[in-house]
């Protein structure tokens, strides 16, 4: 790396220079801040390492001058320290450095900031390739189906609470120009219907969030999750002593934490047909009451329900209500099952095959044809999350320049077949605890563990009390665990259609 080294005490300036230049780095010395600034003008520097306690201008204010200079550069700070200058340590992290390491030097401490530093840029490196990769997918697919869409698409790739979105079909294409006319009428309910794993939440942050990036609520609740009780007091709060353990303040709902923003029924099919009725009321009306409460609340939210039922056919038995199935089936999606899009499934496998290989430094890069044959002609009955969750099993358990058969485990059993394998037979077929084959280059039991869960879920098409059942947990377990697994996606994976 290029490091500019800040120090005003001569014989530490040397004998650091000297240690950095041995482990392979290029250093320009610097005695104060000001000196400092004119190099870091006029050269290119990665890494700038400086004290901070300096006559003239401190390592505080030269991290402050740098990062007006370049707000933008690809470039770390990191603080050279005293004990008594944490605080000041502290404040230099909160403006922008990337780290500190406290005198006296340890020159096992230096070369291991350093290495982290390296090892920052070469991740960073990774993703901007991987955006670029992905913004030069977007336009060769944006080009074959329209260069008209090719500026809104190239948006909504970068929308913030939405995520990068692969549109490889005219299906998905005209799936998300309906999510945008939605936007525009926040008073139109909306219903998505799909089957579990085809992405209902992704469109119904598109149809929250639009092209304009919206910084209004979005709130959840999945109505599969909750007792009635429970769940009528988490959608509309309670009063003070509403009931027998209700907090003495009361509590606001969903509803409230939405005003102004979405509201994301998820599973609206398990609803009760008591609440449906109060939920009906919310939509037409615009109103409710609190549990226990008496005093009508006007609310402003823009209701979204997702189910992965035919919500007709639970009107025919009873079990919907026909006039809230109405209401909400005017704004409507249906997305369809993986399997009848097959032409987007090597370009979504392509696309989370590159995010795992760089999550995990791995070598992936491409799939074989026979892999893609293998990828193509399987049912996907967990759809697009099954698909994802095969790839980053294959990347976690591998490692290869491309993806071959032998990575796609059950997968590849299960289409040696030409006709379709039964149920019976793909669980017959399935590893027990005992095939499991541990990598030698450590294993996430974490990660283990939500695979199996995912895999469960889809094995009962999304049905969380006969997976519980199967697993051997209560409902309530898997639903921790599932709301756990859903953080952690929602906080550091792409979103996809």
């Amino acid at each position: 790396m290029n490091i500019l080294l800040v120090e005003d005490d001569n014989d530490s300036l040397s004998c650091m220079s000297e240690f950095l230049r041995e482990l392979g780095h290029f250093v320009v010395e610097c005695e104060n801040g000001e000196e400092a600034l004119g190099c870091f003008s006029s050269g290119s520097f990665e890494l700038v390492l400086t004290d901070i306690r300096m006559p003239g201008m401190t390592g505080i204010d030269l991290l402050k001058n740098l990062k007006t200079l370049n707000p933008d550069g690809d470039f770390d700070v990191v603080i050279i320290t005293g004990h008594g200058d944490l605080e000041s340590a502290i404040e230099a992290i909160r403006l922008g450095a990337s780290d500190y390491f406290l005198k006296p030097i340890n020159v096992e401490a230096l070369a291991a900031m350093t290495e982290r530093a390296a090892a920052k840029r070469v991740r960073r490196g990774k993703d901007r390739m991987l955006r670029e990769q992905n913004a030069q997918d977007l336009k060769e697919t944006a080009d074959e189906i329209g260069c008209s869409f090719i500026s809104s698409e190239r948006y909504i790739a970068s929308i913030e609470g939405v995520g990068e979105i692969g549109i490889f079909s005219d299906t998905i294409k005209e799936l998300i120009q309906t999510s945008l006319r939605f936007h525009e009428d926040r008073d139109m309910p909306v219903l998505i219907q799909g089957e579990t794993g085809t992405g209902k939440e992704v469109v119904a942050r598109l149809v929250h969030h639009g092209l304009s990036d919206s910084k209004a609520p979005f709130v959840d609740i999945n109505c599969a999750a909750l007792t009635p009780s429970l769940f009528e007091s988490e959608l509309f709060g309670y009063e003070a002593g509403a009931y027998t353990g209700a907090t003495t303040k009361g509590s606001k709902g969903k509803l409230d934490l939405a005003s102004q923003g979405t509201l994301f029924l998820d599973e609206i099919g398990e609803l009760s047909i008591d609440l449906q009725a109060k939920l009906l009321r919310v939509i037409q009306e615009k109103e409710y009451y609190r549990v226990g409460g008496l005093k009508k609340i006007k609310t402003d939210v823009r209701i979204i329900c997702a189910t992965n039922r035919d919500l007709k056919q639970s009107v025919e038995r009873g079990l919907f209500r026909s006039d809230l199935f109405y209401r909400l089936n005017v704004g409507r999606f249906y997305l369809p099952p993986l399997r009848e899009r097959r032409e987007e499934i090597i370009p979504l496998a392509r696309m989370f095959l590159r995010e795992f290989a760089l999550k995990r430094g791995k070598k992936f890069s491409g799939i074989s044809d026979e892999a893609s044959r293998i990828l193509t002609s399987h049912h996907w009955t967990g759809n697009i999350r099954e698909l994802r969750n095969t790839l980053e099993w294959a990347v976690f358990t591998y490692d290869n320049s491309e993806l071959k058969p032998e990575h796609l485990g059950v997968i590849t059993k299960s289409n040696s077949q030409e006709v379709p394998v039964s149920e019976d037979h793909r669980q017959s077929q399935a590893a027990g605890p005992s095939d499991l084959a541990l990598p030698f280059n450590g294993f996430s039991l974490q990660e283990y563990v939500d695979n199996i869960v995912s895999r469960a879920l889809e094995l009962h098409n999304g049905n969380k009390a006969q997976t519980a059942r199967y697993l051997g947990i209560s409902r309530r377990s898997l639903y921790c665990r599932l709301e756990k697994m859903g953080q952690n996606q929602r906080l550091d994976e792409e979103v996809y259609l």
